[in-house]
């Protein structure tokens, strides 16, 4: 073999190799999506015990509320009543009796596991078969239906009994949960309205220490000042959503 020649061989023999290579891969940064225009939902709460007439206002009152700023509001309710360990079923005394106790629990287990808007319609169909039927198995049942909750099929029914007495553990739990958390924001009347952890009005058999107003408007304007302070920008309102 020519020097020549060997060095051609040679020389086929290293692009070959070459090409037989496999490519070089660059490793990419992960992707991170930032979305910049993700908002913050104003923090509402109301401060109510279920059998209450004053809380049943307020929410009433909400309703309205609701339909214009719903999207910029993160709802809960707060419930009112004394824990007591002599309680057999509840470990709570709850000011309008065992049923109210059923009741809020009824309502604190939609809350925690049905999207925000079968919660509120949940609240409303309780609201509208009058006070004395809230808390009653047969009432819960019938608005879980009405609005699409599988109460004995879902987290729902194992949450507050699957028979609708409101006395499964995890909701007595929320129960009790829910009333110290109303003891340590101050929460003392139904209804207490606090807007983004600043109290802005009570309905104790009428309208007190309403500064800025009780109508539907006022607590619209209310929450939409808040919105802009949290996310810079008014937004558009609108209604609740899933």
């Amino acid at each position: 073999m020519s020097g020549a020649y060997a060095y051609l061989v040679l020389s086929a023999l290293a692009i070959g190799a070459v090409v037989a290579s496999p490519p070089l891969v660059v490793q990419s940064e992960p992707q991170v999506n930032y979305d910049l225009d993700a908002d913050v939902k104003v923090p509402v709460v109301l401060g109510v015990m279920s059998r209450c007439p004053d809380a049943i206002l307020c929410e009433s009152v909400f309703d309205h509320v609701l339909k214009r700023v719903g999207n910029k509001v993160d709802l809960s309710l707060s419930f009112i009543g004394s824990i007591n360990p002599s309680e057999p079923d509840f470990g709570v005394t709850c000011k309008h009796g065992p049923e109210e106790c059923a009741g809020n629990v009824h309502e604190l287990c939609v809350q925690k596991y049905a999207t925000p808007t079968q919660s509120w319609e949940f609240v409303q169909c309780l609201n509208y078969q009058g006070k004395d039927k809230i808390g009653l198995p047969q009432t819960a049942l019938q608005c879980s239906s009405t609005h699409n909750i599988d109460w004995e099929g879902s987290s729902v029914g194992a949450c507050a009994g699957t028979d609708g007495s409101g006395k499964a553990a995890e909701g007595v739990q929320l129960l009790q949960e829910s009333v110290r958390a109303s003891h340590s924001l101050g929460i003392v009347n139904s209804c207490t309205i606090m807007i983004n952890g600043k109290q802005v009005c009570i309905h104790d058999e009428t309208w007190k220490q309403c500064e800025n107003g009780h109508s539907p408007h006022d607590f619209v304007r209310q929450i939409n000042e808040a919105y802009e302070k949290l996310n810079g920008d008014s937004g558009d309102s609108g209604s609740m959503s899933d």
